[in-house]
C-alpha cells in the first residue's frame, strides 16, 4: 500500500531568502551576527537633526537595547545563540545598530577588521543611511570584496517619497540613496535596500512605487519591514492622539506578498518582516510575533499559488480619485502641506492617500498616477 505524505513547503520555496542565497553561493550555512559598535546617527547628534526619525527607538533593533558589550563578546554570544538552533560554522558580522558608516574611514576599517579577526567571520553586512556613505567608504568595502570576503551594504531608504521621508524626519531624500546605490553597484558591492510598509501618509500605491524605484535604480537585495509603534518616540505620541493607524496583520501580509510577486526572482530577500520586543512595543501587537507573520506570508503565497517574481514587470498601479477625510477642529501635525503635492523632483510622483495610515485633516480631492529593520531571514 502506497502512502502519499503531504508536501511540506518552506518560505524559501516561495522566495529567495538570504540564508538560501548564501547556501547556494557558498555551499554551507552562513549566519549573520547582529552587532552594536556604538555608533550614533547624524539625525540625532545635530549634524542633520535632533531626535532622529519619528519612529526610531533604537532598542527596537539594537541587540540587548543597552550599552553594547565589546565586539568580541557580542560575536561570542551570537555564535552560542546560533549554535542552539543550527549547525552553521561561518558567520557575517552584521553592523546593525544606528549608522554604521558614520565615522572616519580609518576608524571604520579598524572596527570592521576587528570583527573579522576570527577565521569563522567570513564577511560583513553594514547597515547605514544613504547620506553617510562616502566614496572612500565604498572603496573600503570594495577592498574587502577583493580580499575574497562577503560584503553587503544595507541602505535604509524606507520610502522613495521625499514627502514621506520629510514627514518622519528622516533627514535625507531619494537623491542621496540614488547616488550611493549607483556608486556601490558600480564598484561591485551588493546592495540591500530597506523599505518600510505602513509609514504615515502612505498606502499600497506608495509601496509599489518605492519598490519600482529601487528596482529601476538597481538593487541586489531587499528588506521589508512593517512600521511598528514603540515607546519614547514621536510616532508613539501621534498614535496616542489618533493621528496614526498601524497596519493590521492581514493587511501587511497582503501587501508584502504583492511586493514579493512583483520582485524579480534573482533579488535576495534579507527579510520580509521585522519585530520589536514586547517591553517597548505599543502597536500593533502582532509585530511581536515574527513566526506568526512569516507563516502567514508563506500561507498566503501558497494560497495564491504564486512565488517571488511571478508578476515581475507588470504595469504599475494607477491611483483613482479619492476624497479625503473632512476637516476637524484639531489639525494633525503630520499633514505637512497640501495633500497630493510633489515638492521635490526626487519624489516619484503625487499619490492619493485614502487608505493610508496618516489621519489627514483635509477635504481636498487627489488624482494621480504612479510613474514608472536578528531577523529570521538573515539566517533562514
Amino acid at each position: 500500500m502506497l502512502v502519499f505524505l503531504p508536501l511540506i513547503m518552506a518560505l524559501s520555496d516561495y522566495i529567495l531568502t538570504f540564508g538560501q542565497h548564501l547556501l547556494e553561493q557558498h555551499g554551507e550555512r552562513i549566519h549573520k551576527i547582529a552587532l552594536n559598535a556604538g555608533f550614533t546617527c547624524p539625525n540625532r547628534d545635530g549634524a542633520k537633526g535632533i531626535g532622529g526619525c519619528t519612529f526610531c527607538n533604537n532598542s527596537s533593533f539594537n541587540p540587548g537595547g543597552r550599552e553594547p558589550d565589546t565586539l568580541e563578546a557580542q560575536l561570542g554570544s551570537g555564535r552560542r545563540a546560533i549554535a542552539k538552533r543550527t549547525r552553521a560554522k561561518k558567520y557575517l558580522a552584521y553592523f546593525q545598530a544606528y549608522t554604521n558608516t558614520y565615522a572616519d574611514v580609518a576608524e571604520l576599517n579598524a572596527l570592521y577588521r576587528q570583527a573579522m579577526t576570527r577565521h569563522d567571520i567570513v564577511g560583513l553586512s553594514v547597515g547605514t543611511r544613504p547620506d553617510c556613505v562616502s566614496g572612500a567608504v565604498l572603496d573600503l568595502l570594495a577592498g574587502y570584496r577583493e580580499e575574497g570576503r562577503i560584503v553587503w551594504l544595507e541602505l535604509g531608504l524606507q520610502s522613495a517619497f521625499d514627502e514621506t521621508l520629510s514627514r518622519v524626519n528622516r533627514g535625507h531624500g531619494l537623491k542621496e540613496y540614488r547616488e550611493v546605490a549607483v556608486e556601490a553597484r558600480r564598484r561591485g558591492i551588493p546592495l540591500c535596500a530597506h523599505l518600510i510598509l505602513g509609514l504615515p501618509g502612505e498606502d499600497e500605491s506608495h509601496y509599489h512605487a518605492s519598490l519600482d524605484t529601487v528596482l529601476d535604480i538597481g538593487v541586489d537585495g531587499l528588506k521589508l519591514h512593517p512600521l511598528h509603534v514603540v515607546k519614547h518616540t514621536v510616532l508613539a505620541n501621534q498614535w496616542r492622539r489618533g493621528e496614526y493607524r498601524p497596519l493590521q496583520r492581514d493587511e501587511y501580509i497582503r501587501h508584502a506578498c504583492d511586493l514579493i510577486e512583483r520582485t524579480p526572482e534573482h533579488i535576495v530577500f534579507h527579510r520580509v518582516t521585522g519585530t520589536a520586543s514586547k517591553d517597548i512595543l505599543l502597536a500593533p501587537e502582532w509585530c511581536s510575533q515574527k513566526w506568526n507573520v512569516l507563516n502567514g506570508i508563506e500561507q498566503e503565497l501558497k494560497r495564491r499559488s504564486h512565488r517571488q517574481g511571478c508578476m515581475a514587470g507588470t504595469p504599475r498601479i494607477t491611483v483613482k480619485q479619492h476624497k479625503l477625510e473632512p476637516p476637524t477642529p484639531s489639525s494633525s501635525p503630520l499633514s505637512g502641506g497640501e495633500p497630493g503635492t510633489s515638492p521635490d523632483s526626487g519624489r516619484p510622483g503625487g499619490v492619493g492617500v485614502t487608505g493610508s495610515n496618516l489621519v489627514r485633516r483635509s477635504s481636498s480631492v487627489v488624482t494621480s498616477a504612479i510613474p514608472v529593520n536578528e531577523e529570521i531571514l538573515d539566517a533562514a
